[in-house]
């Protein structure tokens, strides 16, 4: 469960918050609860951190019934104008940053953020920085900050296409098999028992700007295990 003593909310990763807040621009339900968010399948075992950034954007009340302040941003169909709608949500429910930083709290830095956040709720390094962490992805949602460099695919892709966010790793193992470029496999001819030959893997991958932690670890985890140590 998030700290109840904490002002402002975070989630461990934008991943699945990013994944809500599409759902509600298509559709908002009248009331948005654990139960709700379950049967959506979102956040499974982490509803209540969805639920206490809804209700500090005030997106819904203590009930989780939808407020107007969200039927009305959430409804808007154009882009640019759900932008503006969403951005003067995130300066109300985050007055007390704005009031310090004016405008420039869009995009004041990630350690910039997570002082204020632990001054302001005494809370620990870790969660000082998902808080930071949130508001940042927040501010993105909302268009007026730039994507991180760092941001994080949803899915790992086969390195079909050049993406233009990669993380590649290259291992070179060399293999010295007695019995490679001997007159039985064909390689370059009989007599050459004993040579060495260079194998190069190239791994790539995509990393969106959504998921968890444990994903990736999972993922680099495999690589590492599966790929460069066999």
């Amino acid at each position: 469960m998030a700290e109840k003593h904490l002002k402002h909310p975070y989630v461990s990763g934008p991943g699945v918050l990013s994944q809500v807040l599409d759902h509600l621009k298509k559709a908002f339900p009248a009331t948005v609860n654990a139960e709700v968010l379950k049967k959506l399948g979102f956040a499974p075992k982490n509803e209540s951190y969805i639920i206490n950034v809804l209700r500090y954007l005030n997106l819904i009340d203590d009930e989780g019934n939808r407020t107007e302040n969200a039927q009305k941003t959430f409804l808007k169909h154009n882009d640019n104008d759900f932008r503006d709608g969403f951005s003067e949500i995130l300066k109300v429910a985050y007055e007390d940053i704005f009031t310090l930083h004016r405008e420039g709290s869009w995009s004041l830095t990630e350690d910039k953020l997570i002082t204020f956040f632990r001054q302001t709720d005494q809370s620990s390094a870790l969660v000082g920085k998902r808080q930071a962490n949130t508001f940042k992805f927040l501010a993105e949602y909302a268009g007026k900050r730039q994507p991180s460099s760092t941001s994080i695919p949803t899915s790992v892709k086969r390195p079909d296409k050049p993406a233009s966010r990669k993380t590649s790793k290259t291992a070179t193992k060399k293999l010295t098999d007695g019995h490679v470029g001997d007159s039985n496999n064909g390689l370059n001819g009989g007599g050459n028992k004993g040579r060495d030959v260079g194998l190069t893997v190239r791994i790539e991958v995509n990393l969106p700007s959504t998921g968890d932690q444990e994903v990736y670890d999972k993922i680099f985890k495999s690589i590492r295990e599966n790929l460069l140590n066999g």
